[in-house]
């Protein structure tokens, strides 16, 4: 699930501040449904997934909660409650990064690990290389976010135009320090500018928004 907003999507449906995206069932989303930052807690969702939640004037919050298997030992499934929020820039090469305020938190269990369930910080900058925002004839604005890598996450299909994010400020008081490493971003920042997305035209202006054309979103 994913909530953006931008400003040429912004202006194809209305919206006047945030719209949310969802890749399946709706039940991961930004917002006090999902993350209580004050108790370092989560609200469990019944099925995984992700959302992503940007402001136009440069704020966002994610949501995700993940699910890995092991194909040497089956039962052993670690599942992930991740939630973190900050600011957001949109880099001249089209590419986005989004840097924490340093409150965010993940959960992990893993049922075959020494230490079984505990919550940690997650205070990371993330890069995403590439996005593009597509009309799907069936599920209508489609938002695609490649990762530092270029790896593809799953498409975003728009579900509201109503705002769902926790305040745009640090809510609890954490010690570390915001992590300046961005897995190989200096690299991949390189690269990125040579791998664009194009819209035919101006007919497909609100079909296909890419690179500098996303004026702003709203995990």
């Amino acid at each position: 699930m994913m909530i953006f907003t931008s400003l040429l999507l912004l202006l194809a449906t209305s919206a006047h501040g945030q719209t949310v995206y969802d890749a399946a069932h709706n039940n991961v989303v930004t917002g006090s449904g999902f993350a209580t930052p004050s108790q370092e807690s989560f609200t469990y969702p019944s099925t995984t997934g992700m959302s992503y939640s940007f402001t136009d004037d440069g704020y966002y919050e994610i949501a995700r909660y993940r699910m890995t298997s092991n194909g040497t030992v089956p039962t052993c499934i670690t599942g992930v409650m991740n939630w973190c929020h900050g600011t957001y820039v949109l880099a001249s090469n089209g590419s986005i990064v989004m840097t924490p305020f340093g409150d965010g938190y993940q959960q992990i269990q893993d049922p075959c690990a020494a230490v079984s369930n505990f919550i940690e910080i997650y205070n990371y900058v993330e890069l995403y290389v590439l996005w593009n925002i597509y009309q799907d004839p069936v599920k209508g604005y489609t938002l695609q976010l490649y990762q530092y890598d270029g790896t593809p996450l799953p498409p975003q299909y728009l579900i509201s135009t109503s705002p769902n994010m926790l305040p745009t400020q640090a809510l609890r008081n954490v010690s570390t320090t915001t992590s300046a490493t961005v897995q190989n971003a200096a690299v991949v920042n390189a690269n990125a500018g040579e791998r664009r997305w194009e819209a035919a035209g101006m007919t497909g202006l609100l079909t296909v928004i890419s690179g500098l054309g996303l004026a702003s979103l709203l995990l």
